[in-house]
């Protein structure tokens, strides 16, 4: 049988359709031999019109499709109390998804906080656009904090999902240098927020995503890494600190 995965996502831009398509993609052509069982988005038609077209994605490549609208889901209690409110959206997103238990679930641009339980229920993995012990927070969060460190390198990681925020167990990662090349000039420059600075490491990060996901999932299919007890361990149950995906990032890239 093939390697199971849930998705999960907002589906709040165009990434989140591009992440959706190449890993459905490349399961279909047999490099990552897996399958989506299910995609959960936490919009509902008719809420924006970028979530409607990841619908419209996941209606095209014929995949089981699960709603549940964060937005419409008890507003005035998220606004009194955000942690009960996650605590009880996320109890109606666990009734949803209970059929699918043998799934590892992929968080791919989804843009809430997972509840304490359902983190210590499922094994879910999470694409945050840092490297381990980097910034934490969204994407925009991350570069700013990079330029304001000076930092030498960037990347990405896919971490498990844990109470606390973007710092679970970390499955696999890659990384760039951003002070040479092209970056280099820009650092000359007052590097303002949002500037070609930013945007450079933003591109550069996201031409990457595509291959850290699915060479991650690949790699989990295989039982090169796997999931056990909330740690991350090799294919003999050995620990991992995360496997480093660098080098085949760059040749994927460039296949």
């Amino acid at each position: 049988m093939p390697f199971q995965f849930g998705w999960f996502s907002t589906g709040r831009d165009l990434a989140a359709r591009q992440l959706l398509q190449a890993a459905w993609g490349k399961m279909k052509e047999g490099f990552i031999p897996g399958e989506i069982t299910f995609v959960f988005c936490d919009r509902e038609r008719g809420e924006t019109e970028q979530s409607d077209l990841f619908l419209d994605l996941t209606e095209e490549l014929g995949l089981k499709t699960i709603t549940f609208s964060s937005r419409r889901f008890r507003p005035e209690l998220r606004q009194a109390d955000r942690d009960q409110w996650r605590t009880e959206y996320h109890q109606g997103v666990m009734e949803k998804i209970a059929s699918y238990k043998n799934a590892l679930f992929v968080l791919a641009g989804y843009m809430l906080i997972v509840s304490p339980e359902m983190c210590q229920r499922y094994p879910l993995i999470n694409l945050h656009p840092a490297l381990p012990g980097g910034p934490t927070g969204a994407w925009e969060e991350v570069i700013e904090e990079l330029i304001r460190q000076r930092a030498d390198f960037t990347g990405a990681m896919m971490h498990l999902v844990s109470p606390e925020l973007d710092r679970g167990a970390v499955v696999s990662y890659y990384s760039f240098p951003i002070q040479s090349g092209a970056f280099a000039p820009l650092w000359e420059e007052d590097p303002v927020k949002r500037g070609p600075l930013f945007w450079l490491i933003r591109q550069e990060g996201v031409r990457r995503e595509i291959p850290l996901i699915c060479l991650t999932l690949k790699a989990l299919a295989e039982g090169r890494i796997r999931i056990k007890d909330g740690r991350v361990v090799d294919s003999k149950g050995e620990e991992l600190k995360g496997l480093s995906l660098t080098q085949e990032v760059e040749e994927y890239l460039e296949a």
